[in-house]
């Protein structure tokens, strides 16, 4: 025989099940939760962007070069100070003393190629008015010349012949010129202008002598004069006298 139908009545009520706290705290600590998602996603950010022990090292040096251009640019833009030159003080230009010959002039005759009047620096000597005078012909023997006498002014130099004996001078003193040769001591200014090489610089010097140590004893007296070297002395010596 058949059961009889159950009575919907008699089946059992279903009621909501209330979690627990523990289970309200597992599930918000679940990974799905709102904070948990969040920490979740940062911690995979930052290992995205972990560098590794290579990476800081890379970093590091990076870091060490950047400092040094910041110094080496820091240095090199610190303010500097220009020197400051101190003026000194000006030049003074060398100013010949009043009456000072600023040239001499010399005659250079004999076997030159240019005979005639050369102009020389003072202290020139007569190698320069030689060379100034074009030099000596060829064959020409200069020995007798001294090269490294000072020139004066107004003086003659006779290159490779003998200068020729002064005649008397018309109007000069009785005794200035005897036998063709000129007294030293009594000899005029103008006498001694007619010597060989002897300008009037050279004869106001020699009177100038004459009268510094009171007359000529000797004809070699005259190596006393200014202006008288030894190539000098050799021409006139045999063309004056002293008494």
């Amino acid at each position: 025989m058949a059961d009889p139908p159950a009575d919907p009545w008699d089946a059992p009520i279903s009621r909501p099940s209330i979690a627990s706290p523990s289970c309200q705290r597992e599930e918000a600590s679940s990974p799905l939760s709102g904070a948990g998602a969040f920490d979740e996603e940062k911690r995979s950010w930052l290992r995205a962007f972990d560098p590794g022990r290579p990476g800081v090292r890379a970093l590091a040096a990076v870091a060490v070069v950047v400092v040094l251009v910041a110094a080496f640019l820091a240095w090199r833009s610190r303010p500097r100070l220009d020197p400051v030159e101190i003026p000194g003080p000006p030049a003074v230009e060398s100013v010949p003393a009043s009456g000072a010959a600023v040239e001499v002039v010399v005659a250079v005759g004999g076997k030159v190629r240019k005979p005639g009047l050369v102009r020389l620096p003072p202290g020139a000597r007569v190698a320069d008015a030689l060379t100034a005078a074009g030099g000596a012909e060829p064959g020409v023997d200069v020995a007798a010349l001294n090269l490294a006498r000072r020139v004066t002014d107004g003086e003659l130099i006779m290159v490779g012949v003998t200068p020729p004996v002064p005649a008397p001078v018309p109007g000069g003193s009785a005794g200035a010129v005897t036998g063709g040769l000129v007294n030293l001591n009594t000899a005029r200014l103008s006498d001694l202008d007619g010597l060989p090489g002897v300008g009037p610089v050279l004869a106001q010097r020699i009177l100038d002598t004459r009268d510094q140590q009171g007359g000529f004893t000797a004809v070699s007296d005259l190596r006393k004069v200014d202006g008288i070297g030894d190539a000098r002395y050799e021409q006139l010596k045999d063309l004056v006298t002293v008494g």
